[in-house]
């Protein structure tokens, strides 16, 4: 539906198509309600002195995933794009085909002196996705929406790991976690129009009824982690 859409609008511009293609993920669906989740058993210390991370998160719509840990303390950046596919420096249009066989994702940095990679995973697994669905994310169906963790060190990869099969031994979720837990191998930054879309495009219904949701939640049951 999707690429099929933007040709027949390509003439219009890219601002136009992307209206008509994001307006059609508000539809139908609605985000799940959060979890209030355990602290992870194995997670890195915060350090005693200033260093950076990168971890790689698929949570459905980037714009949501990004939205959240843009407001959280100790996050450098957060960039919208895709990762996990064969394709090589894939754009949006070929990702929404579902056949490059990348995810929606975003590139976290963050301040390892302000915040730890575990309590950024409590963040995620609670009020940015339901990790219990499989290859959709409310009304977003399709692979390239799937949950998805792509480490970069080992280490991370024991945390990611670790917290999962807490949550899973501890039957936190009703259903199974199907989060992808993968080293990174690419990301590729999506389309300057994603970047920092929620808050260029705040009273768009996807945004208003599937991320604003869940950047409340942030702001009420982390607020520790809030930043302004």
């Amino acid at each position: 539906m999707f690429p099929s859409t933007a040709r027949g609008f390509a003439a219009l511009g890219t601002g136009l198509v992307a209206a008509v293609l994001f307006g059609a993920r508000a539809i139908s669906g609605s985000s799940p309600a959060p979890t209030t989740l355990p602290d992870p058993a194995i997670d890195l210390p915060v350090a005693t002195t200033t260093g950076e991370q990168t971890i790689v998160l698929g949570g459905g719509c980037f714009w949501g995933v990004e939205a959240v840990f843009e407001r959280v303390k100790g996050v450098v950046s957060a960039t919208s794009g895709y990762a996990g596919g064969t394709v090589a420096s894939p754009n949006y249009m070929q990702v929404t085909t579902g056949t490059t066989g990348h995810a929606e994702v975003v590139k976290v940095v963050f301040d390892t002196s302000q915040v730890s990679l575990g309590q950024l995973l409590k963040v995620f697994f609670s009020v940015v996705h339901d990790p219990t669905q499989l290859n959709r994310q409310g009304p977003d169906v399709g692979r390239q929406y799937r949950s998805a963790v792509y480490y970069t060190s080992d280490a991370q990869r024991k945390v990611v790991e670790g917290y999962i099969a807490q949550l899973t031994n501890a039957k936190t979720f009703r259903e199974p976690i199907v989060t992808e837990v993968a080293p990174l191998k690419r990301f590729y930054e999506a389309e300057a129009y994603h970047q920092n879309y929620y808050d260029a495009h705040p009273n768009q219904p996807y945004i208003v009824i599937h991320d604003r949701p869940k950047v409340e939640a942030l702001k009420t049951q982390f607020a520790s982690l809030w930043k302004e």
